[in-house]
């Protein structure tokens, strides 16, 4: 195929995909969120490794699946199959090179009987969660012992919306494969998760859009791909009422006082913003910040007034107590910022608990980033089940590290909050 160009996508700038195309593992579970990247993915390695002579087989319990990776297959080899030098047959969905059994096919599967037929060195079972666990079982396995083939497994956690489509017997048989895989020592596995946000091709504006009208298990599970096994007791705002204290946008007039809390970082800063209405002594969550890196202390400090401007900006706090360097940096050009009044992540933990569980604190259903963070924000559990008092993955959840900062000035014990921060002056 050397004379012919193969359009496939670049995958360079997704880097999640990138690494399972090139991934030379034996047995792959990809798992992530809805458009993802991971068909448009899976399809890049398909033709990859149909272009090196391997015989790929792909299944999907639906056509819109399969619709999805037969475009991707066409539009990449369009070239050699206009030519002549591949053979395609449109009604089978095979695309064959003649003499040879190098070939890619793409059928729609969701158990050992719809699979059965075939061979392959590369098989891929999409949307594995909603397909009978025989297909691979039974047929799947088998298929790939003539030529110790290798297989790729792709998900998204089963969640409400799938589960009257699913063919399992085991509605949480991906999920329990993915954790088997991922603590496998033998070096044949490879597990892969990634979210709808990291696909950097699709829409944020629409991700946004989709997102905010979804519940925190729904979003949890489709767009995070979580698997959906946490007690409440694992996540740590478990009190948070999505179906209360999620509310749509209101406008925040000058007579409301705001607060901030700030995560430093070169790479990753943020900053959440928090208005609180003078009648009722309730806080919301009206803005976040999550720019990226690249920006100067300045270009922070004009966007944070931007964002508050012809607001009483009350009280700001952020950082960990040795970062005052950082925070002398901010007060220089006009926003000051003070270390948190609770230096101890547990304790900040319980004060924002506290708040949340007494239904002071709403957030505004647009902070998807906020609204994402909350959802997934776990303690870390050991190898023995037993739910740690460790954060999992603490360095991704920079806004949950604002809230702390800054709610935990407040007293959530106290049932009228007008009164403001436990401690004033100092500002």
């Amino acid at each position: 195929m050397t004379d012919y160009v193969i359009h496939v996508r670049n995958t360079l700038k997704h880097p999640c995909q990138h690494e399972f195309v090139h991934c030379d593992k034996k047995r792959i579970v990809i798992k992530a969120g809805r458009r993802g990247g991971k068909t448009v993915g899976i399809a890049t390695r398909a033709v990859n490794r149909f272009l090196s002579g391997r015989r790929q087989l792909y299944a999907a319990p639906t056509a819109e699946q399969t619709d999805a990776f037969w475009f991707e297959v066409l539009r990449a080899l369009a070239e050699p199959l206009q030519s002549g030098a591949l053979k395609l047959d449109k009604s089978e969905r095979t695309i064959e090179k003649p003499g040879t059994k190098q070939r890619i096919k793409a059928k729609t599967a969701w158990n050992a009987d719809t699979l059965r037929g075939d061979y392959a060195d590369d098989l891929y079972l999409d949307e594995y969660q909603l397909m009978n666990e025989d297909a691979w079982e039974v047929v799947g396995q088998p298929m790939l012992l003539d030529n110790n083939g290798d297989a790729v497994f792709i998900y998204t956690p089963p969640s409400l919306i799938s589960a009257g489509v699913s063919k399992a017997r085991d509605p949480l048989h991906a999920s329990k494969l993915f954790k088997k895989m991922q603590s496998d020592t033998s070096g044949l596995c490879a597990v892969f998760h990634f979210t709808s946000w990291d696909n950097p091709f699709i829409s944020r504006v629409a991700l946004q859009i989709i997102a905010r009208d979804m519940s925190q298990t729904s979003y949890r599970q489709e767009i995070m791909a979580e698997d959906d096994e946490v007690s409440p007791r694992q996540l740590i705002y478990s009190g948070f009422n999505e179906s209360v204290c999620k509310v749509p946008r209101m406008a925040i007039n000058d007579r409301w006082i705001v607060y901030s809390g700030h995560d430093f970082g070169g790479a990753n800063p943020a900053a959440l913003f928090f208005a609180q209405n003078p009648d009722t002594g309730f806080l919301y969550a009206f803005q976040e910040y999550l720019p990226g890196g690249g920006r100067s202390t300045f270009q922070h400090v004009e966007e944070f007034k931007r964002i508050t401007a012809g607001l009483h900006v009350n009280r700001r706090a952020g950082g960990s107590h040795q970062e005052d360097e950082i925070r002398q940096g901010y007060a220089a050009h006009g926003w000051p910022i003070r270390a948190p009044k609770i230096e101890r992540v547990g304790a900040g933990i319980d004060k924002v608990r506290g708040m949340f569980e007494l239904g002071k604190v709403f957030i505004f259903e647009d902070l998807v980033h906020t609204l994402s963070e909350l959802s997934v924000y776990k303690w870390k559990v050991d190898t023995s089940g037993t739910i740690t008092d460790d954060i999992e993955d603490k360095a991704k959840f920079h806004l949950m590290d604002c809230m702390r900062y800054i709610l935990g000035e407040f007293a959530p014990e106290t049932a009228d909050i007008r009164g403001g921060p436990e401690v004033r002056g100092g500002w």
